[in-house]
């Protein structure tokens, strides 16, 4: 059994570093530690209303949703955990198989939501959301962003190299190509994020250069990200279920979510401006796509 351990954290945030410190101060949230499927994790929570789950994309952590959480804890109990080998949830013991982690989202949502919520899923927490949705999860509905699994993963060439330049190096310069790629702008998106952005970074970096995020992603990415979820699987998924695609997305690309749509009659919303992460790069425009799915879910 491999157990990974955390340093003793400093004093502030969960994880004691700085830049998560200088993130969560920026958002209406409080953050709270929970023992999910055996994994400590740390938990963002925020606002009043129906439960609404945001599971953030590979490499990442819950304070990547930065840009919309204020917006949407206006009406709704908004939930963002850091998936497990991500931000501060990085003390597990054993593997992060599928099974377990459908599990650890069972759990999240047992204790934290009084009734059934819609869960937004981003790549990597996408494809844990479709999965746990079509097994038959207890959800209101079903938000899938930019999300792996519902093809096989082919991202294009260019994406693919900053990709493997990034993870056999993970250094400021690597970053700085990858983003590129994973970014519509990514030069006009630090002119508007500014020093947030680069928080949001410096932090990502500090994880991937971890063992702990090594680890992670060499489990979940086989597990939940890279094979197709079978289709008879996906026609199981019982809730309304919308998907919000960046139109640049370099790495899932826009025709996935426009076979998906046109196979499991599920609306796309497309966002232009953006490429893998809308909610970073196009932050009004993603929470309109959101809205009316939450609209949707609430009407159903």
């Amino acid at each position: 059994m491999t157990t990974i351990t955390r340093p003793r954290p400093a004093q502030g945030a969960i994880g004691g570093d700085s830049a998560r410190a200088r993130l969560l101060a920026t958002m209406p949230v409080s953050e709270r530690r929970l023992r999910l499927a055996g994994i400590s994790t740390a938990v963002l929570e925020g606002g009043d209303g129906p439960p609404l789950i945001l599971l953030h994309g590979p490499g990442e952590f819950a304070a990547t949703w930065t840009r919309v959480i204020p917006g949407l804890a206006n009406d709704h109990r908004v939930i963002a955990p850091d998936l497990p080998g991500h931000g501060a949830s990085v003390e597990f013991d054993g593997a992060l198989d599928a099974p377990r982690m459908l599990t650890w989202l069972g759990e999240l949502i047992e204790q934290t939501c009084s009734s059934p919520p819609v869960v937004v899923g981003h790549l990597l927490g996408g494809a844990l959301a479709a999965r746990f949705a079509a097994a038959a999860g207890t959800l209101s509905g079903l938000v899938l962003v930019d999300s792996y699994g519902l093809a096989r993963f082919r991202p294009a060439p260019r994406f693919a190299l900053g990709l493997v330049r990034f993870v056999a190096r993970p250094s400021p310069r690597s970053q700085r190509g990858l983003m590129r790629v994973c970014m519509a702008d990514h030069d006009g998106l630090r002119d508007a994020m500014g020093d947030r952005l680069a928080t949001l970074e410096a932090y990502a970096l500090q994880g991937a250069r971890s063992a702990a995020g090594k680890a992670a992603l060499r489990s979940l990415m086989p597990a939940l990200a890279l094979p197709a979820i079978e289709a008879t699987q996906l026609e199981q998924i019982a809730v309304p279920t919308t998907l919000i695609w960046g139109r640049e997305d370099l790495q899932v690309r826009l025709s996935v979510a426009q076979a998906a749509s046109t196979r499991y009659g599920w609306p796309l919303h497309v966002i232009d401006g953006a490429a893998d992460d809308p909610a970073v790069e196009q932050p009004e425009a993603f929470a309109r796509a959101l809205r009316s799915a939450l609209g949707a879910a609430a009407t159903s």
